[in-house]
């Protein structure tokens, strides 16, 4: 695992080498003048007769970093050579039907599976594995749409850009799912397309995490790195290809795991209210919207290593009734950590370990264990309960829950207000045994969802974030 991201590592010292030599930062104004909205083909996600919404950015100018990011984003240049001239006319338009055609069709199939409960109209397309079960909201629309997402999708990833800003994240510590996304986006081409025409989705591939690495100041705390950076990368490709004007940047998505994630499409107008939004932190109270934006799992891969992460003890083997350790943040723990740290031999909660006591193994020894938010919605602790194959006692205002489109939260999780944690105990223990047992089986079930796996694998948790997106592309809910 750890090698995923050492691919790029001499670009990378040698864009950070620069970045070191530069000691003035040049801040220039590019107007925004000109931009030609197209009119877009007919479909589903309601782009139909869109008009001009102003400037892709919330700022009447673009903020140009040229000592540190200029070189990144290829200082705006667009080579003759590359460019693809806006309003290709009616070859464009015979393309784009095409790809609306494609899609079309597909809607029709999984609507067609949603009504079959024998799920007998995809069982000849796959002997891999047949998604079936309580876990799934409705699983025979999940296969076919799993199975026409393998055989279509198509995703076209931008060039421009160089690491370590773009193309490249780290796959270590708790923002890791951003960076092996962005590494199986470079090196997997199962769903990737050079040919932007035939292409369902455009990629976005900036890093959040390193941009905040590499160009936030912890002393000057300019927040506003993120704005001149993303709103410089869309500039560049909406004027050199059609596609993000052509959609207002509907069909265009980024990903990220920092808790900034979202605040990184505030600056640009589109991005923010248009694009697919793939975010750990999926917080409805701060405008995350589940019908384009999708949610995937923060998962702490602490080394990089991904083997030996799974496995726990048989229920009969399982001596704790609730298990929770972690620091008091947010306004979720502190209630938690008041009514239960110290308090009961049952459920065991602590701020810090006692020494000698493993965090991992106490998962795999409790029935339950407690999943709070902390300052943002996502916790790490969901993945880490289902990899020990203890049921997720999940605590949260606001969140959306990862692949919920596909997956039924209730079935294998126990889902606990607020307002009831001193109550917790109680809630817990009067689950019939019959009813944790099943559950425990589902969180086994619902594992395979959630494994980063290198090369991946089907249904493992990058083709479930690719599933997600495609789901949004497509505008269907199950």
């Amino acid at each position: 695992m750890a090698y995923f991201c050492r691919k790029h590592s001499n670009v990378i010292a040698i864009a950070i080498a620069s970045l070191a030599l530069v000691s003035v930062v040049v801040l220039t104004k590019n107007s925004v003048n000109g931009f030609s909205w197209f009119h877009f083909f007919s479909s589903q996600r309601g782009w139909t007769g869109i008009t001009n919404l102003g400037t892709t950015s919330s700022s009447s100018a673009f903020m140009t970093d040229q000592g540190k990011r200029k070189t990144l984003i290829n200082g705006g240049k667009v080579s003759k050579e590359k460019y693809v001239l806006a309003g290709g006319g009616r070859r464009s338009d015979a393309k784009l039907k095409r790809v609306e055609a494609g899609l079309a069709m597909a809607r029709t199939l999984i609507r067609e599976a949603a009504e079959d409960n024998n799920c007998t109209s995809s069982l000849h397309d796959d002997l891999d594995y047949i998604p079936r079960g309580y876990i799934y909201r409705n699983a025979c629309a999940f296969h076919r749409s799993y199975v026409l997402m393998e055989k279509m999708f198509k995703i076209f990833v931008y060039e421009e850009g160089e690491p370590p800003l773009f193309h490249y994240g780290t796959c270590k510590d708790i923002y890791s799912m951003e960076g092996v996304f962005l590494s199986f986006m470079e090196t997997n081409t199962k769903f990737r397309t050079s040919n932007p025409d035939e292409a369902h989705v455009y990629f976005l591939p900036f890093s959040v995490v390193m941009i905040i690495e590499h160009l936030f100041h912890p002393v000057i705390r300019d927040k506003a790195v993120l704005e001149r950076t993303v709103s410089d990368y869309v500039r560049i490709i909406s004027h050199k290809y059609l596609y993000w004007n052509r959609s207002l940047g509907a069909d265009h998505f980024m990903l990220s795991c920092h808790d900034w994630g979202p605040r990184a499409t505030w600056y640009v107008r589109q991005l923010y209210y248009n694009s697919i939004r793939v975010l750990c932190n999926a917080n409805t109270s701060e405008h995350f919207n589940p019908k384009k934006d999708a949610s995937f799992p923060e998962i702490n891969l602490k080394t990089g290593e991904i083997t030996g992460l799974t496995g726990g003890s048989p229920p009969s083997n399982r001596t704790v009734l609730a298990f929770f350790a972690g620091k008091m943040h947010g306004k979720i723990r502190p209630a938690l950590l008041q009514h239960w740290m110290g308090k009961d031999e049952d459920v065991q909660v602590y701020e810090t370990l006692p020494q000698g006591i493993s965090y991992h193994e106490m998962m795999k020894k409790s029935r339950y264990c407690i999943c709070p938010s902390g300052h943002e919605v996502a916790s790490p602790r969901i993945a880490e309960a289902i990899y020990a194959e203890c049921v997720p006692v999940l605590i949260s205002q606001h969140y959306i829950f990862p692949f919920s489109d596909v997956l039924d939260w209730d079935s294998f999780t126990v889902q606990v207000p607020v307002t009831e944690i001193p109550d917790l105990k109680n809630i817990l223990e009067a689950i019939p045994e019959d009813q944790y047992s099943r559950m425990q089986e589902r969180v086994k079930q619902v594992q395979r969802h959630f494994l980063v796996n290198n090369p991946p694998e089907r249904y493992d948790v990058f083709h479930m974030i690719i599933h997600s997106i495609w789901l949004r592309r497509l505008n269907v809910r199950f």
